[in-house]
């Protein structure tokens, strides 16, 4: 199990040394000194509380919360800051997604092999 763990800590090295994962640290940090996003981010948290809160009282959120939500989801989206992070994490979510992969066809072809390690 050890070399397994080792195995596991050199793969997550490698990984943090893809251009993927270089791309997406430079976007959360862009992100995190960008006051707009944070902001928007915030009003956005505040009425998802406001709304759960309704919710938890058995009352549905109210229309005029709704179309704030819209209207909140819609400004963040358009962020550039925002764009640039949501598509540094699918970049890399897509070489995660080809490791996880390539790791079940080695278990795969593990499955099957007769010889037996200890």
């Amino acid at each position: 199990m050890q070399e397994i763990m080792e195995m596991a800590e050199r793969l997550g090295q490698s990984l943090a040394r893809t251009d993927e994962y270089q791309a997406l640290r430079k976007a959360i940090a862009a992100s995190g000194d960008d006051r707009e996003l944070a902001e928007l981010q915030s009003q956005i948290q505040e009425l998802e509380q406001a709304m759960q809160s309704r919710l938890q009282q058995g009352e549905e959120p109210t229309e005029e919360q709704g179309r704030e939500y819209e209207g909140f989801f819609s400004h963040l989206q358009a962020n550039a800051s925002y764009q640039r992070l949501v598509s540094a994490q699918a970049n890399f979510d897509k070489v995660v997604a080809k490791v996880n992969q390539t790791i079940h066809q080695g278990i795969q072809k593990g499955a099957e092999s007769r010889i037996i390690l200890t």
